[in-house]
């Protein structure tokens, strides 16, 4: 069940979310990248990523043992499950980091250098990370907490997201043009079955449907609502009305920020991260951004990149022994802080240097981004020859 709902996150959920936000010439196309993202990295984690991340001692990275799943021992267990079933669970991550990065070159890149570029980055940069963390690599050694991908997953994609747009460059007519969602109903539903799906993440990363399990899903549903009610108010104080797609925003923030943190911390913890990144999410969308120039189309960095920086430290501040066995700076623990940064910067360093490498290679190859012509068309129809209707 956790599997089934952590693949949901992605298509429909993630695919829902973004189609809403972008213009509607661009709908079908985004909705499409997400769908074809989750066949590339099915089909490369199958050959080559699950071995990379989770086979071999190496501290660094995993090896060549679990080439396309030809030696897989089909009787070998995880806690009380096959391993064939953690190898789907451990897929669900990878299609969902790999699909948020779309959202941060929304409108302009190419779809062959999409394709490419994700192919690539699953391999080169998401599923070393994967091992140093939960492939007992040198940051799980570390002591490094991440219940449930808020490094490996939110960090990862929110560091590739900012890079990617700075490479790409800014959409054409950005902060002239009229860019605002052109159906946020379907963002609704985007975020709603993200929410949901959520639980597949927090509650399925235990293992076991045990106490744990519903703890961290009892964490996560209050981090979401705390950052959904944050992000309303403050709205509602600044702009004098709430807006909806702040508070889906708002809901995503405590969602990504409590994930490191789901099964470590207590609710009352959960709720404290919640408010922290719905108002740290929403600083980094409405001023942040735009203060630096940077067009990040769908705020992958703000709220992925920024809410999982937060959650990975303020796990380290709110882990409690007896709820996750780790404690935190609240119990004393103040060197656990330190490490979740270390973790933090490790990760981030990384990922930034890998994925511009990667994008640099793939510009002098193919190009990245459509031609100004085929951008003002909109991309439904430049780069597949259909759409869902006249732009609004």
């Amino acid at each position: 069940m956790a599997t089934v709902l952590g693949l949901t996150m992605t298509i429909p959920g993630i695919a829902m979310f973004y189609g809403g936000l972008v213009r509607r010439k661009n709908m079908l196309s985004i909705a499409g990248q997400c769908f074809a993202i989750c066949a590339v990295v099915t089909v490369v984690w199958v050959m080559v990523g699950y071995s990379l991340a989770f086979s071999g001692d190496n501290d660094y990275l995993g090896d060549f043992g679990l080439l396309l799943l030809a030696d897989l021992d089909l009787s070998s267990i995880r806690r009380t499950f096959p391993e064939s079933l953690y190898i789907v669970f451990q897929l669900s991550f990878a299609v969902v980091a790999a699909s948020l990065i779309t959202g941060a070159v929304a409108d302009r890149m190419k779809f062959s250098a999409l394709i490419c570029f994700i192919a690539a980055w699953s391999i080169v940069v998401y599923a070393p990370v994967v091992h140093w963390i939960w492939g007992g690599g040198f940051l799980a050694e570390k002591g490094v907490l991440d219940y449930a991908g808020g490094t490996i997953v939110h960090i990862n994609a929110g560091i590739a997201g900012l890079v990617a747009c700075l490479i790409v460059g800014r959409r054409t007519g950005y902060g002239e043009d009229n860019m605002i969602p052109h159906n946020p109903m379907f963002s609704v539903i985007g975020v709603s079955m993200l929410w949901v799906g959520w639980f597949g993440f927090s509650a399925g990363s235990a293992l076991s449907a045990g106490t744990n399990a519903t703890l961290a899903m009892l964490v996560t549903q209050t981090a979401a609502a705390a950052g959904a009610l944050t992000w309303m108010v403050y709205e509602w104080m600044v702009l004098k009305r709430p807006s909806i797609v702040g508070i889906l925003s708002g809901a995503l923030a405590g969602l990504v920020a409590v994930t490191p943190a789901a099964g470590y911390v207590s609710p009352a913890g959960g709720i404290v991260i919640g408010v922290i990144a719905g108002f740290s999410c929403c600083w980094a969308c409405a001023w942040l951004k735009f203060s630096l120039g940077y067009d990040d189309s769908l705020d992958v960095f703000g709220i992925h990149g920024i809410g999982g920086f937060l959650g990975a430290v303020l796990t380290g501040v709110f882990a409690l022994e007896e709820i996750g066995r780790a404690s935190g700076a609240v119990e004393g623990n103040f060197g656990q802080v330190w490490l979740q940064v270390e973790g933090v910067l490790f990760v981030a360093g990384w990922c930034a240097v890998a994925t511009a490498g990667l994008l640099y290679l793939i510009r002098m190859i193919i190009g990245l981004r459509v031609t100004p012509d085929q951008e003002v068309q909109g991309l439904d129809y430049s780069q597949h020859g259909e759409s869902v209707g006249t732009d609004v």
